[in-house]
């Protein structure tokens, strides 16, 4: 009787980390270059002792919350005419940008140029040109221009080249909050990153899809704890008149 329960419960646990996982993918629709991150489950099998009776009671199948895995898809671009506003044409590809933690990964396209003339995104970390160096340019520099392989330009003249890096498994990255990513592993430079200027990759999160995948994922634990709450309700039924006196 009680391995009705666990395999529900092992079900339940399951849910609320998927319930989880679809709640911080609509948080970010609106984050520039989010990834939205999916749900692997599995079944964790587990024979019993004696189990041949009742035939095919010998194996357990429980619910395994496997992993976590990012969608990689592009997501769409918006044009916003901002000339430090980049998006990157190939999938892989990042940017890299020194924070105080070290060196960092992102899709997220949106800089702008510091009191010191150095670009940086919206949390201050400066972007890497292709040799490791943050990108300075004059602080008086205005009307830049960045072709697709990342060489920018201002008006004094060429500043230097964006890199975009691609790592060897874009699963392997560890996120930092919702923009950043740590490679563990060294990663390799795009020759070709077809760097789309004045424009940022939105959050390749679909609202609409989201939004019915969490509905899903929620009423599947509706139903599962009230099947562990009926359950518990007739187990204590049954242990009730199991041990009434009789008169």
């Amino acid at each position: 009787m009680q391995n009705i329960t666990t395999v529900a419960l092992s079900r339940l646990a399951a849910q609320e980390r998927a319930i989880d996982v679809a709640a911080t993918n609509m948080a970010n629709t609106a984050t520039p270059g989010f990834q939205a991150e999916r749900m692997v489950f599995a079944d964790w099998l587990v024979r019993q002792p004696g189990g041949g009776q009742p035939p095919g009671g010998a194996v357990i199948s429980y619910t395994q919350d496997r992993a976590t895995y990012r969608d990689t898809r592009p997501g769409p671009l918006t044009h916003t005419g901002n000339p430090l506003d980049l998006a990157i044409g190939v999938s892989d590809g990042f940017f890299t940008v020194q924070t105080q933690r070290g060196v960092r990964l992102t899709r997220a396209g949106h800089f702008e140029l510091s009191a010191s003339g150095t670009i940086v995104d919206g949390n201050g970390n400066a972007l890497l040109d292709t040799q490791g160096r943050p990108i300075q340019a004059a602080p008086t520099d205005a009307g830049f221009s960045i072709t697709g392989d990342g060489t920018i330009s201002g008006d004094s003249g060429r500043i230097g080249r964006i890199a975009i890096v691609r790592p060897p498994d874009a699963q392997s990255l560890r996120p930092e909050g919702n923009r950043l990513f740590t490679a563990d592993k060294p990663t390799t430079a795009v020759d070709t990153p077809a760097i789309v200027q004045g424009a940022i990759e939105d959050s390749n999160v679909q609202p609409v899809t989201e939004m019915t995948r969490m509905m899903t994922e929620l009423r599947t634990y509706q139903f599962v704890s009230q099947f562990v709450q009926s359950e518990s309700e007739r187990q204590q039924t049954t242990i009730d008149k199991l041990t009434q006196k009789r008169p």
